[in-house]
């Protein structure tokens, strides 16, 4: 071998050994982050720094049970944290602002608090998205005002069924994404009311509009955020009798010493989907707005920061094939 190859190759050498060195100190400096739950402290910490454009690397230990990682609004698969065992995981963020960071395994009863924020500062990449209000907040709507419907249909409506109907039958202007976000299931049954048609193909019409606002892959996609997300409280079919419904009743319960026993158990119980009383009485909106906001003074937090624009629409259409019987 010549001096000069020879020369070249121990270069490489201790360059590549040079880069090894710098990765294991960089990974040792950086902060172990332990998830506990929330009762034990939660994540410490809880508040992390980033940069826009700078790769972010994080180190998670669980300290009691098995916990995850995700960030909400970003596409990433969330990072399972074991007990006694160390994850890792790299982001790279393209535009300033603080991000949530939460738990995305049930830890317990107030797995709900497992949260914390990433202040990512710097300057944007890309262009701006514009902010436009929500649309509960456009129409004004009154979260916490009760929208109960004195009547509900006879049997679960069925979208197959009012397709036949819908053609001739069906106002062109209920059928608009617009109309369908800011009415209620009832107020379009009580506009069908000059079609001259039963109450029940009437029923079957609003499932037809219902179900036509959203697709397969949304339902789908509202369907798996539900079951991980929302299912532990809300139960697997909407019931509001999830595998914690009966510990938040047990929180509502303690909380009478200091409050009203019947608010205290209202505002502890998970909402019931599958009731049509409940549920043909609210509009698109107003539960964009609950999820958006979480229930005041319930044990459910705010998905705002959690769920993008669309995952949020694909939720509340899930949550009405509770209702309604649609197509396969």
């Amino acid at each position: 071998m010549k001096p000069s190859e020879l020369l070249t190759r121990i270069v490489i050498t201790v360059f590549n050994l040079g880069v090894v060195a710098l990765s294991l100190a960089l990974w040792a400096q950086t902060p172990l982050i332990h998830a506990r739950i929330a009762e034990g402290g939660g994540w410490s910490p809880n508040v992390i720094q980033a940069k826009v454009g700078e790769p972010l690397h994080l180190k998670f230990t669980s300290d009691d049970v098995m916990h995850g990682f995700s960030v909400g609004q970003m596409e990433m698969q969330p990072v399972d944290i074991e007990p006694g065992k160390v994850s890792e995981t790299t982001l790279t963020f393209t535009k300033p602002g603080i991000y949530t960071f939460f738990c995305t395994r049930w830890c317990g009863l107030n797995h709900w608090r497992m949260r914390g924020t990433v202040k990512v500062t710097g300057s944007e990449t890309g262009t701006p998205e514009p902010v436009t209000p929500p649309l509960y907040v456009s129409l004004g709507l009154d979260l916490d005002k009760p929208h109960p419907v004195p009547f509900a249909p006879a049997g679960r409506p069925s979208a197959a069924n009012g397709q036949k109907l819908a053609a001739s039958l069906l106002n062109a202007r209920f059928t608009t994404p617009d109309y369908y976000r800011s009415h209620a299931p009832a107020q379009l049954f009580d506009n069908l009311r000059s079609t001259g048609l039963s109450d029940s193909q009437r029923w079957d019409l609003v499932a037809t509009v219902w179900q036509s606002n959203t697709t397969p892959a949304g339902l789908a996609e509202g369907k798996q955020l539900f079951a991980q997300n929302c299912a532990a409280c809300h139960g697997e079919f909407g019931g509001g009798n999830g595998v914690f419904a009966d510990d938040l009743a047990a929180a509502g319960t303690a909380s009478m010493q200091t409050m009203n026993g019947d608010m205290a158990m209202s505002m502890q119980t998970p909402a019931d989907f599958t009731n049509p009383q409940r549920m043909l009485g609210a509009s698109p909106a107003l539960l964009q707005g609950k999820i958006l906001r979480g229930g005041m003074g319930t044990g459910m937090p705010m998905w705002g920061t959690i769920f993008t624009h669309e995952q949020i629409w694909n939720v509340i259409a899930y949550l009405y094939s509770f209702q309604f019987d649609y197509p396969k």
